[in-house]
C-alpha cells in the first residue's frame, strides 16, 4: 500500500479501524526515510523510540480508547521546536548537543493527540535563510530536483513531506519559512495568525514574527492539525485567547459571494516569472468558476515590505541570540588564557565558531540598527513602516475576504546560486513577509508544475483569525482540481 500521498486523516481512519497498525505505518515511513534520506538530507536526526510510541498508540486503540482523528499518524517536526529528551539543534553548532528539559506546547499537543514523531527536520540555522543551506549539518535538497533548493527555512519539513518520508510535518514561519518551501516542494503550508498557536518551546528568531505552522499534502490535514495545535497557552504571553473553531467542519462551504483581491503590485512585479504569474491567473479563473468575484487591490507600501522585515527581524534576532555566549549554555570554545580578558576571549571564540555566516550577518545588522545614534533612523522607522503595511492589509480587507497572489517570484533555484548574494536571497521573500509583519494568516497551495517539472504555488491571505476561510478556499480549489498531491521519487542510486 502506498501511504505517501494518502491523506493523514484517511491514514488515521485506517489505523483506528485496525486495517493497519500505527507500527506498520511508522515502519513504512522509516523505510522510506532509509531509502530516500541519502539523496535529500531532510532530517537532522531521527526520533528515539518512534516504533515504541507507535506500539503504545496501537495498544490504546485496541483497548477502545478514543483518540484524536490523527492518532497513529507519523509526523516530522522542524528542529526549532523543543522535544524533551531529544536534541533540538536549530541547525546550528551552537545548539548541536542541546537536549531541552521541556516540550514545545504545539508538539506536546500533537503527542497528546496520538501522533508519532519520526524525526526532526533540517533547517536554515536558527531559521535564518530561504534555502536550507545555512544549516551546520549541510543543505537539504529539493526532492523534485536534487540540484535545487527546497526553500527555507523549513526546507527539511517540506522536503521530507514531498519525498514521502512522513504523512505530516510541522515548521515555523517568520517571513515565509513555511509557505516558501511548501511552494518549492509542491505541498500545502499554512502560516496561522500570530498568536493562534503557542510559541512556547519554539526557539526564538524574531519574537514578534515567528509562528508555528503545519505542512501537508491535503488541505483537510492542515485543518486537522490546526484543530489540535491552536488555542490559548498561558505560558506564551502572546498567545491569543480566542475560541478555536472546528476547522474540519467548516471545509466545503460554497465560495459563491466570496470577494478575492489581487494585489496589483505583486502580480505586476518585474521579478515575477511568467509561469508563476500564469499559475496565479489560472487560480483566479478557478475561483471565479467556483462563484468568487475578483477585485484588484493596491498595496502602496508593498515595495517597503522586504527592507522593513530585514530591519525588524535582525534587530529581534540580535536580542534573542545574545544569550548564546558559551557561558550560560550553547557551544563553548575556550579562549586564550593569556588574553587581557579570558572570559571575553572565550565568549568571542564561542560565538564566532558556534554561529554560521548568515546568523552572524543578521546579528551584526540588528545590533548596528539598535545602536545609539541609529535606533531612530533604522529600527524605529522600520516599526513605523510596519504599521503602514499593516494598514494596507486592513484597508484591503474592508473590500475583500481573501487576497490571492504568488508565494515566490520564481520556482526553486539551484543550490548555491544565491549564497554569495544575500540580498537576492532576501528578495525571494517579496510576497510572504507582509503577512508576518501584519500578523495575518496565509497559505501556500500547489498550482501545478513548470515546463521543467518544478512545482509552482499560489498564496491566499486572510484577516486575523480567519484560518477557516483560508482553508475552505484552498480545499475548494483542491477539490476542483487545482492540484493533486504527488510525491517525488528519489533518483536512481
Amino acid at each position: 500500500m502506498n501511504l505517501c500521498t494518502l491523506s493523514a486523516l484517511e491514514l488515521a481512519t485506517r489505523i483506528q479501524a485496525r486495517e493497519l497498525s500505527s507500527v506498520e505505518a511508522t515502519q513504512y515511513f522509516l523505510s522510506r526515510i532509509a531509502e530516500t534520506e541519502q539523496h535529500i538530507h531532510a532530517f537532522t536526526h531521527l526520533a528515539e523510540g518512534a516504533l515504541d510510541r507507535a506500539e503504545q498508540i496501537d495498544s490504546r486503540l485496541k483497548s477502545g480508547e478514543q483518540l484524536s482523528p490523527l492518532a497513529g499518524v507519523p509526523i516530522a517536526i522542524k528542529d526549532v521546536l523543543c522535544t524533551i529528551g531529544d536534541r533540538t539543534t536549530c541547525g546550528s553548532r551552537m545548539l548541536s548537543e542541546y537536549r531541552p528539559p521541556y516540550m514545545a506546547t504545539a508538539v506536546q499537543k500533537l503527542v497528546d493527540a496520538g501522533l508519532v514523531i519520526v524525526g526532526k527536520t533540517n533547517m536554515d540555522e536558527f531559521a535564518m535563510g530561504g534555502s536550507t543551506e545555512s544549516s551546520y549539518l549541510g543543505p537539504t535538497r529539493n526532492p523534485w530536483d536534487v540540484q535545487r533548493t527546497p526553500g527555507g527555512s523549513s526546507g527539511g519539513a517540506a522536503a521530507s513531506l514531498a519525498a514521502g518520508m512522513c504523512s505530516l510535518s510541522i515548521g515555523s514561519d517568520t517571513g515565509g519559512s513555511v509557505r516558501q518551501p511548501a511552494a518549492f516542494c509542491g505541498v500545502c503550508g499554512l502560516k496561522p495568525t500570530y498568536g493562534r498557536i503557542s510559541r512556547y518551546g519554539l526557539v526564538a528568531f524574531a519574537s514578534s514574527l515567528d509562528q508555528v505552522g503545519p505542512l501537508a499534502h491535503h488541505v483537510q490535514d492542515l485543518a486537522a492539525c490546526m484543530a489540535i495545535m491552536a488555542g490559548h497557552d498561558n505560558r506564551d504571553s502572546t498567545s491569543l485567547a480566542a475560541e478555536v473553531p472546528d476547522y474540519l467542519a467548516e471545509l466545503g462551504r460554497p465560495l459563491k459571494g466570496l470577494k478575492v483581491g489581487i494585489i496589483r503590485e505583486q502580480v505586476e512585479h518585474a521579478a515575477l516569472e511568467a509561469e508563476v504569474r500564469d499559475a496565479v491567473s489560472h487560480t483566479q479563473r478557478m475561483l471565479e468558476e467556483l462563484g468568487a468575484s475578483i477585485l484588484e487591490i493596491d498595496f502602496p507600501h508593498q515595495e517597503y515590505a522586504v527592507p522593513t522585515y530585514y530591519l525588524v527581524a535582525p534587530c529581534e534576532a540580535s536580542s534573542n541570540l545574545s544569550r548564546y555566549d558559551g557561558v550560560h549554555y550553547g557551544y563553548r570554545e575556550l579562549g586564550d588564557a593569556s588574553a587581557e580578558s579570558p572570559l571575553d576571549a572565550m565568549i568571542s571564540r564561542s560565538r564566532s565558531r558556534g554561529f554560521g555566516p548568515e546568523v552572524k550577518r543578521r546579528i551584526m545588522l540588528g545590533t548596528f540598527a539598535l545602536s545609539a545614534g541609529y535606533y531612530d533612523a533604522y529600527y524605529k522607522k522600520a516599526l513605523q513602516v510596519r504599521r503602514l503595511i499593516t494598514q494596507d492589509y486592513h484597508r484591503a480587507f474592508q473590500d475583500v475576504d481573501l487576497l490571492l497572489g504568488p508565494v515566490t517570484p520564481t520556482p526553486a533555484y539551484p543550490l548555491g546560486e544565491k549564497l554569495d548574494d544575500p540580498v537576492q536571497m532576501y528578495l525571494g521573500d517579496l510576497f510572504t513577509v507582509g503577512a508576518n509583519l501584519a500578523g495575518l494568516p496565509a497559505i501556500s497551495v500547489p498550482a501545478g508544475f513548470t515546463s521543467e517539472g518544478l512545482p509552482v504555488a499560489v498564496q491566499l491571505q486572510a484577516p486575523a483569525l480567519e484560518e477557516s476561510r483560508l482553508l475552505n478556499a484552498a480545499f475548494q480549489l483542491q477539490q476542483a482540481g487545482l492540484f493533486t498531491p504527488q510525491v517525488a521519487e528519489p533518483p536512481a542510486t
